[in-house]
């Protein structure tokens, strides 16, 4: 993924997590997109949404970003070997 500025998402996320409740948020988007794109390709285009809100669950659950991004991405290697 490019490092182009992605100024409709910063807008979306502002508006979405509060109200969601969730306040003022820090949202990993490149590591997200680059993950949400790696699975779609891998895995199948459904798959990619879906394992975002996995990932979210388990973040909310206590597992950081680094390791949920982690264990994707070796399950998505796993499928292309």
């Amino acid at each position: 993924m490019t490092d182009r500025p992605l100024p409709n998402l910063d807008h979306w996320i502002a508006d979405l997590a509060p109200a969601l409740g969730l306040g003022d948020v820090d949202v990993p988007l490149r590591p997200l997109l680059d993950l949400t794109r790696d699975v779609a390709h891998g895995v199948a285009r459904p798959a990619g949404p879906i394992t975002t809100y996995l990932v979210g669950l388990a973040v909310a659950q206590g597992m950081s970003v680094d390791d949920a991004h982690s264990v994707v991405t070796r399950l998505v290697e796993e499928r292309l070997e």
